[in-house]
């Protein structure tokens, strides 16, 4: 080969290492260029699908306390109209005027219900949609929740438990669906629990309810996929509500009112419901699947599902460290099972949290 075949090589070779190199240059910029586009096109799909709350009416059942009013105030932030039911007058009007007094210029109607009636139920959601003309959010919170061994339970407290937590969900969600499926846009926000997740001793009635709640929720879902309307299934942990002064409890009542109440309001094991709240309202707009509420509760979740059998096992343990069973069958609130524990500065925050939630009357 000449001198000359030989430099000419050698130029060609080198030409296309930088032909590869352009080459390569041009494909990652119409990759990260492709990946931009997807971005962007996603973003704008995400904002035509939007479910803006403003002027929207929101119906939450059991909103006169807890969470059900940490949430009846977090929509009424985002220029929500407010419906709210429970079965106390005058708990409700301190729950209005809390909303009021926290979104300035709010609208909220408050309806006496029920909501284990399945004809109450079915009435107040006519009212609302009488008064306001339309129901487009549904938030499926009330709630009640009964503690204590299985010794103490009977066949009256599951049903009671079953009525309240799962069937007034069916009842409402039946009774509102015509409408949001006939505007072709909605949300319906279903309260479940960790413990519709995982059933946890001393805890039976409630975590079967609420496992009922959960396949209601999701198979719901499932069906409505096409039609506008997104149910959402939100599975919180322990919240710092104050409701544990509310809940009953059967067996040694103030010991199982003891470790019910630490749990409920350690800030080590429980949310804050403000935060809480906003988790959940943030969920109702992006209409996703489900929202499970603190880290604990999702790390339960999770290990559960990885390993159902261990779990179970655990929890047994845990519940040789509970309460054994009572001689009385009698059924109490927590605010009626105080002791020395419950009254001290570890459950201050629950205190707290239960003034500033209407748990306790003014």
């Amino acid at each position: 080969m000449r001198p000359f075949d030989r430099f000419e090589f050698k130029i060609s070779s080198r030409t296309k290492q930088l032909m590869i190199g352009a080459a390569a240059i041009t494909a990652g910029g119409l990759v990260v260029g492709a990946a931009a586009v997807g971005v962007a096109a996603t973003a704008l799909l995400r904002r035509k699908r939007a479910f803006f709350l403003r002027d929207k009416v929101v119906f939450i059942t059991g909103g006169s306390r807890g969470l059900g009013l940490a949430m009846g105030e977090e929509f009424a932030h985002r220029g929500a109209r407010i419906a709210i039911c429970a079965r106390d007058p005058e708990e409700l009007d301190r729950a209005r005027q809390t909303i009021v007094r926290e979104a300035v210029g709010a609208e909220v109607k408050t309806f006496i219900c029920d909501v284990s009636d399945r004809d109450q139920v079915e009435s107040t959601v006519q009212r609302v949609q009488n008064h306001f003309g339309s129901i487009d959010v549904l938030v499926n919170n009330a709630g009640v929740t009964a503690v204590g061994p299985i010794e103490n339970q009977t066949i009256a407290d599951f049903e009671e438990t079953m009525k309240v937590n799962f069937w007034s969900q069916v009842y409402a969600t039946l009774a509102a669906l015509p409408g949001m499926r006939r505007h072709g846009e909605g949300r319906i926000v279903n309260i479940t629990s960790i413990g519709g997740k995982v059933s946890i001793p001393h805890l039976l009635p409630y975590c079967c309810s609420k496992f009922a709640a959960v396949a209601f929720s999701e198979g719901l879902r499932a069906e409505l996929a096409n039609t506008g309307v997104k149910v959402v299934t939100v599975a919180p942990g322990l919240m710092r509500t104050g409701s544990h002064i509310n809940a009953e409890f059967k067996g040694k009542h103030s010991q199982e009112f003891t470790w019910f109440s630490l749990s409920g309001t350690n800030p080590m094991t429980s949310i804050n419901v403000a935060r809480a709240a906003k988790q959940i309202v943030d969920a109702t707009v992006t209409g996703r699947a489900e929202l499970i509420i603190s880290w604990q509760a999702e790390l339960l979740a999770r290990f559960h599902g990885l390993a159902p059998g261990l779990t179970t096992e655990i929890l047994g343990l845990v519940n040789r460290t509970l309460p054994s069973a009572g001689e009385s069958g009698e059924k109490r609130k927590g605010k009626d099972s105080h002791n020395v524990v419950t009254k001290s500065p570890l459950t201050a925050l629950g205190r707290m949290a239960a003034k500033r939630y209407n748990q306790t009357p003014a």
